[in-house]
């Protein structure tokens, strides 16, 4: 069986709004391209990539920090409750097949560093200029084609 390829969209909680629209774009092109998007379940970056997946009729993965699933925002299909605060994040990089990072803090940084140990493609979209490994994308569709040809690159 041949499964989706899975696109993991990382960035801030709190997220200007300029940042929740790339987002928005980044899901709805994730969905555009039969993938399925995974995050963090939450609000920012992650409720707007996810809306713009399910608006484009995607599927829609959170991994959740809590126990709780209905602390999911209503955008995700499938809400994972792990109970692990925000060691989930480990969670979130190992599922997929390659990151998009959006402006984040944190959270982001710590799942950046995780998608770095575990080899996974990270493609920063307008962000993060100050990390010299990345992979760089201007708009949400080239950040999109670009993750899923190093997604495809990296599988056996």
């Amino acid at each position: 069986m041949r499964r989706a390829r899975v696109i993991a969209v990382i960035g801030a909680g709190f997220a200007p709004a300029a940042v929740a629209k790339l987002a928005y774009e980044v899901g709805r092109e994730i969905a555009r391209c039969g993938a399925t998007l995974v995050n963090g379940g939450r609000f920012g970056v992650m409720e707007a990539a996810a809306a713009g997946a399910r608006n484009r009729g995607g599927r829609t993965i959170g991994i959740l920090p809590g126990y709780d699933r209905s602390a999911a925002n209503r955008h995700i299909e499938f809400a994972i409750a792990t109970g692990m605060g925000e060691a989930r994040n480990a969670i979130i990089v190992a599922s997929a097949d390659a990151i998009i990072a959006l402006a984040g803090e944190g959270g982001t940084l710590a799942e950046i560093g995780f998608a770095m140990k575990m080899n996974r493609p990270i493609v920063a979209l307008q962000s993060w200029p100050e990390i010299p490994r990345l992979h760089r994308a201007d708009t949400p569709a080239e950040a999109v084609a670009l993750a899923l040809r190093l997604a495809g690159s990296r599988r056996r």
